[in-house]
Order: C-alpha cells, then sequence, then structure tokens
C-alpha cells in the first residue's frame, strides 16, 4: 500500500503540473487551450535533445544533477517561447470572435504541432536515459518500500515549483494582475493592467509549469513520444475539471485524487480498468459538484 501511494504522488505531480496550465488559460480567457498537451511534449522532447549533449556511449559528460537543472531550464525556456507564439498568432487574432474559432484553432495547432514533432521523429519514441541520470543506487529503501531516484526528484522538482507559484500569485505584482485579470478583465483594464501583457504571460507561466512536466515525465517514463501530450493532456484536463477548472490549488487536489484512482484502482482491482476508474470517477464527483471540487458555480445573468 505505501508504495502504491508513493506511485500515486509521483503521477499526482506529473498530472498536477500539467492541469495547472489548463486552469490558468481558463481562469482568464476561459477557453481550453488543446495545444497545451504539444507544449508539453515538446518540453519532453527538449529535455532529452539536452541530455543527448552530455552522452558519450553509455558515460554522461558532465555532473547528472547539473544535466536534469539545464534539461529543466532550457524546456521552459523553449516552452515558454512557443507558447507565447501561439497565444499571439493564433489566439489573439480570434480573441473577438465567436466562441467557437479559438476552440478550433487550438484543436488545429495541436494537431499540426504533434505532427510536426512525429515527422520529425519519424513517429518513434526516444530514450531518455534515467538509469544515467538517476541510477538505481541512488534509490531510497524505507522499510520494504523502494523509492527510485526519479520519483524523489519528480515529487521534489513539483513541490519546489507549486510552491513558487503560490508565491508568485500571492505576492508579485504580476501574480496579483493575473488574479484581477482572471476576475474581470474588463475592470482590469480599468485600472491600467495591460490585458494582452498578462494573458502572454499566463501562457508563459502554464507553459513553462509544462516543460517541468515534460522533462519529469521523460525521466519517470524513461522515453519521450509524439503522442505523449495527447494521453497525458485528458488526464490532466480531467484532473483540472475535477478540482474545478480555473483553480490553480483545485487542479492540484484533482491530479492527487485522479492519480490515486488510477494507480489503486489498477493494483487492486485490475490494470486495465485504470482509465475506466478514472473517468468514472469524475462523473460521479460531477454530478454531486458541477464546478467541481473546489470551482464555483458561475451564477447565469439574465
Amino acid at each position: 500500500m505505501t508504495q502504491q501511494v508513493v506511485n500515486a504522488l509521483t503521477l499526482g505531480s506529473v498530472y498536477a503540473l500539467f492541469a495547472l496550465g489548463y486552469s490558468m488559460v481558463y481562469g482568464i480567457l476561459t477557453m481550453l487551450n488543446f495545444a497545451h498537451g504539444e507544449v508539453f511534449m515538446i518540453g519532453g522532447f527538449v529535455g532529452y535533445l539536452v541530455q543527448q549533449q552530455f552522452l558519450q556511449g553509455d558515460q554522461l559528460t558532465a555532473n547528472p544533477i547539473l544535466i536534469i537543472a539545464m534539461m529543466l531550464v532550457i524546456a521552459m525556456a523553449v516552452c515558454g517561447a512557443l507558447a507565447v507564439s501561439i497565444e499571439f498568432f493564433a489566439y489573439r487574432p480570434l480573441r473577438n470572435a465567436a466562441r467557437l474559432a479559438p476552440l478550433i484553432s487550438a484543436l488545429a495547432m495541436s494537431i499540426l504541432l504533434r505532427n510536426v514533432v512525429g515527422v520529425l521523429t519519424k513517429f518513434r519514441a526516444r530514450p531518455v536515459r534515467t538509469d544515467l541520470l538517476l541510477p538505481d543506487s541512488w534509490a531510497l529503501h524505507i522499510g520494504d518500500v523502494t523509492v527510485s531516484a526519479s520519483r524523489v526528484v519528480v515529487v521534489v522538482v513539483t513541490i519546489i515549483t507549486l510552491i513558487g507559484l503560490e508565491i508568485f500569485m500571492g505576492r508579485s505584482k504580476m501574480g496579483k494582475a493575473m488574479r484581477a485579470t482572471a476576475q474581470d478583465r474588463e475592470a482590469a483594464s480599468y485600472m491600467g493592467i495591460s490585458v494582452n501583457r498578462i494573458i502572454s504571460a499566463t501562457f508563459l507561466v502554464g507553459a513553462m509549469l509544462a516543460g517541468i512536466g515534460g522533462v519529469l515525465t521523460g525521466l519517470y517514463y524513461t522515453q519521450v513520444d509524439f503522442a505523449m501530450g495527447f494521453g497525458l493532456g485528458m488526464k490532466a484536463f480531467t484532473a483540472a475539471v475535477l478540482g474545478g477548472i480555473g483553480n490553480l490549488r483545485g487542479a492540484v487536489l484533482g491530479a492527487l485524487i485522479l492519480a490515486s484512482a488510477e494507480t489503486l484502482g489498477a493494483t487492486y482491482i485490475s490494470y486495465a480498468y485504470r482509465d475506466v476508474i478514472a473517468f468514472g470517477l469524475l462523473i460521479v464527483l460531477l454530478l454531486f459538484r458541477p464546478a467541481g471540487l473546489l470551482g464555483k458555480q458561475i451564477p447565469v445573468k439574465v
């Protein structure tokens, strides 16, 4: 049971970093950024490419911790720049169009990025040498439970990232401007807040989190694949809805609940039913809490 709790916490950490991007964008623009999954996937490939620069045969040419740090930082930079570009070219011109237009644009961008990366990689997975970056000898042994170094890194990096995000959103001027824009975009603009700048910053921060998640996913699963953003994206989106789309703490809570349901269900019932259990849980909870666990019901204006 303890081992499964560790597994659920690790998987929930990945889902949380992914789900936060959905919630942040939806909170301000009330749109679903389906291309977020592909940004996450590209973050994983950036981490793979950085690792390749320090790999000669079966040997690393630099300190593993330094390599992982560089993988995270460069993935954050590339994913952030990509998301800001997507917002500027694909979403901003459609901001005042019919609500279906940005959604179609997001789907088109998702398909475009996935297939471009698929062609570049010849639709094959690429290995991440977790065995060299985080060798088995670094694993923690707590009683009968073995916690691999990759799981430790995933959980620790996620906790540090979430604490940093909480401080940023609660205390920085930019974070307060984001919360004000999410609450009332028009009123925020009247108060001198540059809404365009805040929206770009929201895409930037969400994509940086996705970049971190992509690298950690590669370390956890020991490979990256051009389609990884779609499958995990569905789970992360489910977690965001479960916790209350637009609520950042709700996204984290939903991610942990979803990962726990998947992990424990796969262990004690059947692995074949893990998706059935996860999405069944979503349906049941939404029947009683349509706005999500921490979401607020939006009143209908007459």
